[in-house]
């Protein structure tokens, strides 16, 4: 017992340290202009990246997605992958300043939106609906892009495993991503709620999961999580993809598609498993367009796990 009091207060005081180097960083780069801090963080991630324990399971995980590419191509993915993940932690410090999208704007700014016109549905139909996107891009973008139109979605994110980081984290978004559920136990109960009263939620459907439907990712093996099919059965919603894309310039277009079908069982009731099959093709659809954009160093297909046992 005493050894494990001693465990787990060394690791607070591991994640607390490591907390505040990120913090002083993000703070040092606030006091710069947007677009030079953000450039120099990009710069220095793909230098730092590729050392770093996790370059190995994203090359592992390229390998694997892409068989026959060129281990060099494989490797530009992964430089650009910590190159748009850097962005992505820089771009947190200035979001008051990146975010200029006006619908009533007759000039480009440096965020698009494609799909318009179904924010505008799902803001004036007051039914209940689920957009889920993936990690690609600045996705943190979506929800306030969403609140740009009036939409109030509820957003289940996952928080980072470090508990000072998470709780930062998560008061930076609640003050410009909207209502926000941790992705623990009784999140699925919040989100029920959500649209029972005839609301939005938003779900990041791709990360890993280790119990759930049986479905493939890049042709492998992987479990999926089957909340936004089961929510989906309960409450008859349409379910719309989205994503962000990185464009060259600091800039963002943000796409809203048109609702998915869902496939449905001979009785009429929603196929899970092939909800979530479905799911896992659209984002690999979007991971193969820009692969350099997705998280490869995130253990979807649980190798770690898988070796451990």
């Amino acid at each position: 017992m005493a050894l494990t009091r001693i465990v787990i207060a060394l690791r607070r005081v591991r994640d607390w340290l490591i907390a505040r180097a990120i913090f002083g960083l993000l703070r040092i780069i606030s006091l710069f202009p947007a677009d030079g801090a953000i450039n120099f963080v990009d710069y220095m991630a793909r230098r730092i990246g590729p050392i770093t324990p996790r370059h190995n399971l994203a090359m592992t995980n390229l390998a694997r997605a892409f068989p026959d590419m060129p281990e060099a191509e494989r490797h530009k993915i992964a430089i650009d992958m910590w190159g748009n993940m850097s962005r992505l932690a820089a771009e947190y410090v200035f979001l008051d300043q990146l975010f200029d999208f006006d619908p009533d704007a007759t000039e480009p700014g440096r965020i698009e939106v494609g799909g318009a016109d179904t924010f505008l549905k799902l803001r004036d139909e007051n039914k209940p609906f689920i957009v889920f996107t993936a990690h690609t891009g600045n996705f943190e973008l979506l929800p306030i892009a969403a609140a740009t139109f009036g939409l109030d979605v509820m957003v289940l994110f996952r928080p980072p495993n470090n508990p000072y980081i998470a709780r930062r984290v998560l008061a930076a978004r609640r003050t410009k991503m909207g209502h926000l559920v941790p992705s623990r136990a009784g999140a699925a109960f919040a989100l029920a709620r959500r649209l029972e009263s005839g609301d939005g939620v938003g779900v990041l459907v791709d990360q890993k999961f280790h119990k759930g439907a049986k479905t493939s990712f890049f042709g492998l093996e992987v479990n999926t999580n089957p909340l936004l099919a089961k929510l989906v059965r309960q409450y008859d919603c349409e379910v719309y993809p989205a994503r962000s894309i990185r464009l060259p310039g600091g800039r963002h277009r943000l796409e809203v598609e048109p609702a998915m079908e869902i496939p449905r069982n001979a009785d009429g009731s929603v196929d899970v498993v092939a909800t979530a099959q479905k799911l896992n093709d659209k984002v690999e659809s979007w991971v193969r367009e820009y692969p350099g954009q997705w998280q490869w160093f995130h253990d979807r297909w649980a190798i770690k796990h898988s070796l451990k046992t």
